[in-house]
């Protein structure tokens, strides 16, 4: 049996760190900070370039299309950022839904 479950549909989207980035957290892990979350940006947005300084971050594409240097991803992509590594800026097309992954606490600098 696993020991954790943790269904979206118990989940409620609270404000993420721009306007227009909502965050379902699905899970934290208290000793590290770390978390995964299911991210919605809604269409449209743009996310300047960022790092996350206390974490390495994993995105799954799940919907939607988003656009990274004029390439668009689409749904199955995997994107990886190293902590303190430079990303974005990040533009939704659609409404974006990934499944995100930090190891750290998620901050943005």
């Amino acid at each position: 049996m696993f020991q954790y479950i943790a269904l979206a549909e118990d989940k409620p989207w609270q404000p993420g760190p721009y306007a227009g980035v909502e965050l379902k957290i699905l899970h934290k892990n208290e000793a590290t900070g770390g978390v995964v979350v299911l991210r919605k940006f809604h269409a449209g947005m743009t996310i300047p370039a960022h790092t996350h300084p206390a974490a390495n971050e994993w995105a799954w594409v799940l919907s939607g299309e988003w656009e990274e240097d004029g390439v668009t991803y689409t749904a199955g992509t995997l994107f990886h950022a190293p902590k303190g590594q430079p990303h974005g800026p990040h533009i939704a097309k659609t409404e974006v839904i990934s499944l995100t992954m930090f190891d750290g606490p998620l901050t943005v600098a």
